[in-house]
């Protein structure tokens, strides 16, 4: 990498910048700019913006002066992002597990990462710590059906009869899919949570031009589509249950709206890949759901779910994880005992100290501190670790 520009930061070992626009057309016309010269590039498009992440040995100046001359510089801030940690007395009998529920890939120090670059890495790290009671977070995998009937790992349990342990206990719900929709308009599309589409495409002329065509249609009924590009790849996705009236609070079919981009995608060439589409969340337990959800609102720069009855709290750009927590009874000794499972957030550099305080005031607890880092805990001891990039 020849060296980052104003507005861009190293963020989980990828130069990432954001790029306010006003629409989603206007987004993706600084996409096609960055896929044209760097086609191997992560690039979330969204209604109010444009993410970019670049690789290492990417050259971010030729990219952002590319994005220059449409008149557009990098915000002051990059977006930060979420990882999930695991403690394990043996990483080695986990790690087996977690790569085939979620349909992650090796990465570097031990890492699982998302081939598609979408959901949040898994860092599996040795401890020799003892910890045996059941842990209050655990993930939820929505993949499609045909997906989950090959990697289930054998008869599941919990609550909803979707729960698989690992060697160590930690738990995860692998949850089957569906087809969305009644007819063959919408068959492309998977509903996971999200209502999503992956179409494979051949050329990154092809690829924007679904990427275009589909923010049309989509800014034409005004409904904030999610459009990530990666290579060979145009993914669609509607955000968690956004495609329900009551979620998303628009006047909007959904429905209509995807047999629309449905049938523009397979005239230009592109056809979907049912067994791609996935999301993942993470679900927290807590006695004081309230007090719990608002500090990780905080640190977390998060929003609520607009309805009522729905603990969910999202991230307003949908570039993070959802976060969904559930009553957990007042079990002192559960409540005592440390998680093996903590996320890390990491955010761009000299931006640590503004969340640790946010964190602070919202009742969370500093455990540690070190340059440049500092581990936390919600008011129930959850734990996050913030990390400034560089």
């Amino acid at each position: 990498m020849t060296g980052l520009t104003p507005g861009w930061s190293m963020i989980d070992g990828a130069a990432t910048a954001w790029f306010e626009t006003s629409s989603l057309v206007d987004s993706v016309a600084l996409g096609r700019r960055v896929a044209e010269r760097v086609p191997a590039s992560s690039i979330d498009v969204r209604h109010s913006g444009l993410q970019v992440r670049l690789n290492p040995d990417e050259d971010v100046a030729a990219v952002a002066g590319g994005i220059l001359e449409l008149g557009s510089v990098a915000s002051e801030a990059a977006p930060p992002r979420i990882g999930l940690v695991m403690e394990s007395p043996h990483p080695e009998a986990v790690s087996g597990f977690w790569h085939s529920a979620l349909g992650y890939v090796p990465g570097e120090r031990g890492a699982l990462s998302d081939p598609l670059q979408r959901d949040p890495a898994l860092q599996i790290r040795a401890s020799s710590e003892h910890r045996p009671l059941r842990n209050r977070m655990h993930v939820d995998v929505v993949r499609p059906s045909a997906v989950v009937e090959q990697v289930s790992p054998g008869e599941p349990g919990g609550p909803y009869g979707l729960r698989h342990s690992d060697a160590d206990g930690n738990e995860v719900d692998l949850v089957p899919g569906e087809p969305y929709g009644d007819g063959p308009g919408t068959d492309g599309w998977q509903a996971v949570f999200s209502v999503m589409a992956c179409y494979r495409i051949g050329s990154t002329a092809q690829q924007v031009a679904v990427a275009d065509t589909a923010a049309t249609i989509a800014t034409e009924v005004g409904f904030p589509l999610v459009i990530d590009l990666r290579p060979g790849l145009v993914i669609l996705d509607s955000g968690k249950d956004q495609a329900d009236a009551e979620a998303h609070g628009l006047n909007v079919d959904v429905a209509s709206m995807a047999r629309r981009i449905q049938r523009a995608a397979q005239d230009l060439g592109a056809a979907t890949d049912p067994m791609l589409p996935r999301f993942v969340q993470f679900v927290l337990d807590a006695a004081d759901v309230a007090a719990v959800r608002a500090f990780w609102c905080a640190v977390l720069g998060y929003v609520p779910d607009r309805r009522n009855d729905v603990t969910d709290i999202v991230d307003p750009r949908r570039l993070n994880p959802v976060l969904v927590f559930q009553d957990l009874e007042a079990d002192e000794e559960r409540r005592s005992q440390r998680n093996r499972l903590h996320l890390e957030l990491t955010v761009p550099p000299g931006q640590g100290r503004t969340r640790l305080d946010a964190a602070l005031g919202a009742g969370g607890r500093l455990l540690e501190e070190a340059p440049g880092l500092w581990a936390l805990a919600d008011p129930e001891g959850n734990e996050l670790v913030i990390i400034d990039g560089t």
